[in-house]
């Protein structure tokens, strides 16, 4: 009885934590979400009048342009080096994946010193034709349009990645039943391979539309009124916090609509195989001008998503780099590993945590606070910022004046611009990508293994940790590295959330840019790159071992 007293006690504990830990991720979209209903300082409706239109309209073609870009370039390369043998192939697989370690805000900055008028590429047209800068004409990157092609050839890995894994997964059964009744190549792909390969095309450009909702350092150098830039106004320079909030709730209701959009594309169409027949698929040789064409549309995504920006911030950065180089980067790099490796740590834990509770008891309630714990990463940066300073600094205010009552002292801000409240972000941001990994590595663990822990006496804790926490480690380790890299890479709730003199290479990359000083920026933005390079590399050798069957149920995990 004592037994069963403490099996019912220590469930209800459980419960109450993960409760608790769902409520704290939750709180800021709450915050957000309530902030709608409440009076302002008439901001508001000076925005509905003036910018707002302005902003639904360039978030709109913004999503329209990078979602029909991300998939068509996805699609493309994935089914090339999937189904297709041509010469580069074997190094257009992993390759392909570099772009991820690249931020769409250091594409931008990369590129403009590279194509402005003072930059390099026209002033090799000037001296080629002895032409004047109002003699010709060249496109202007600071525009709508330029945002557009930079975050397409940053974001299309989502797509190619998830079509990659669906395009080898599918049933071999499928693709022979389809030459025997006469389709070739093309109407394989686009009656067969292409409606099979539905959710993940879905899912990586929904991917891809969320990182483009979420972004600010892009936007905000090119001068684009959108959403993102207009909460930051309307924090910063209005101080009108009620109109933060509103903004950052029309932002998250775009985001919705990905959601919604994404499940609805499904409908109630299948699409699991019916047979067990991994084996091999059947390849097209591609020779002559066919292989040629196929080389050209894997180079070029890579070249403009990875190496021609690479190879550009390494000139920028020795030839005429940040004059600060030393002792002030040591700081940076401090700053930004520190706290990437902190919440990359404390993601991890809170993951296995939630994922483990729910295979111990996978009731309603556990199943739900998890979702509830990993919607973070469908909502921007910004509007975690806005909905996590809203309640630390009504908190703060409320304690200092507790204590200036009380005891006659003055608290301070405890928590408002503290490394809590950053910390706090990126949990709530990135706690989400952490969690499909250690989903995936956990579901992999057959259940008969807790069974026979339990026979020879281990606990829920020591099965864990002797157990499934060995079997777990390279997803452990993988999810810890994309965390990191996310953190090192995010800007918008960095900026708003930051402490006092607590800069990130993000945030100098951005400070510098800001200030048209784009050589000095390379160095920061080299930086970020050189960081992002390393769970990529690891996430490519790890795609390339695992056999089709394997790394599919892992993308579908």
């Amino acid at each position: 009885m004592r037994d069963l007293r403490g099996r019912v006690s220590g469930m209800f504990g459980l419960s109450a934590i993960m409760v608790l830990v769902a409520v704290l991720l939750a709180l800021p979209i709450v915050t957000v979400a309530i902030h709608v209903f409440l009076p302002g300082q008439g901001t508001w409706s000076h925005l509905a009048d003036t910018v707002l239109w302005q902003y639904i309209w360039n978030t709109v073609w913004l999503g329209v342009g990078t979602g029909i870009g991300v998939t068509v370039v996805g699609i493309t390369t994935a089914w090339l080096v999937a189904m297709c043998r041509f010469p580069g192939r074997g190094v257009f697989q992993w390759a392909l994946m570099l772009p991820l370690a690249v931020p769409a805000y250091v594409l931008a900055y990369t590129y403009t010193d590279f194509l402005q008028v003072a930059g390099p590429v026209q002033s090799m047209i000037r001296d080629l034709t002895g032409w004047t800068p109002h003699e010709y004409w060249f496109p202007n990157i600071r525009s709508l349009e330029g945002a557009i092609v930079l975050f397409v050839v940053v974001l299309y890995p989502y797509v190619y990645l998830l079509c990659r894994t669906a395009f080898l997964e599918q049933s071999v059964c499928v693709q022979e039943a389809s030459r025997t009744l006469g389709c070739g190549p093309w109407r394989s792909f686009s009656r067969v391979a292409l409606p099979l390969a539905r959710p993940a095309i879905a899912g990586g450009t929904a991917l891809a539309l969320m990182e483009t909702l979420a972004d600010f350092g892009t936007v905000s150098f090119f001068g684009l009124p959108t959403f993102t830039t207009g909460i930051y106004r309307a924090w910063f320079s209005l101080g009108d916090r009620v109109a933060a909030a509103q903004l950052s709730t029309v932002l998250l209701g775009f985001v919705l609509v990905l959601v919604v959009m994404e499940r609805w594309s499904r409908g109630g169409a299948r699409y699991h195989h019916t047979t067990g027949r991994y084996k091999r698929l059947p390849s097209y040789r591609l020779r002559g001008w066919r292989a040629g064409v196929a080389v050209t549309l894997c180079s070029i995504p890579l070249v403009l998503g990875f190496l021609l920006p690479a190879a550009i911030l390494v000139n920028m950065a020795f030839i005429d780099g940040d004059a600060q180089l030393g002792s002030r980067y040591l700081e940076l790099a401090w700053n930004s590993v520190s706290a990437a490796g902190l919440v990359a740590v404390l993601a991890v834990v809170l993951a296995v945590f939630l994922a483990y509770s729910v295979r111990l008891r996978p009731t309603a309630l556990s199943v739900g606070t998890s979702r509830v714990a990993s919607l973070g990463y469908a909502v921007p940066g910004s509007v975690i910022a806005v909905g996590i300073l809203i309640p630390l600094s009504l908190f703060d205010n409320a304690l200092d004046q507790w204590t200036r009552t009380t005891f006659g002292f003055s608290t301070g801000l405890l928590l408002t611009g503290s490394i809590v409240g950053l910390v706090y972000a990126y949990l709530v941001r990135f706690l989400a990508v952490s969690m499909n990994t250690v989903d995936a590595s956990l579901a992999k663990i057959t259940p008969s293994m807790d069974g026979v822990a339990r026979t020879l006496g281990l606990g829920p804790f020591r099965t864990l940790l002797r157990v499934h926490m060995p079997i777990m480690w390279g997803g452990l380790c993988t999810a810890g590295l994309i965390v990191f890299v996310d953190v090192m890479k995010e800007l918008p709730a960095t900026l708003l959330l930051r402490p006092f003199n607590f800069d990130t290479l993000a945030v100098q990359a951005y400070n510098l840019a800001i200030d048209e000083r784009l050589t000095e920026a390379a160095t920061p933005s080299l930086a970020i790159v050189a960081a992002g390079l390393i769970p990529v590399v690891l996430l490519s050798r790890a795609i390339s071992r695992a056999r089709p069957g394997q790394s599919g149920a892992a993308a579908a995990d």
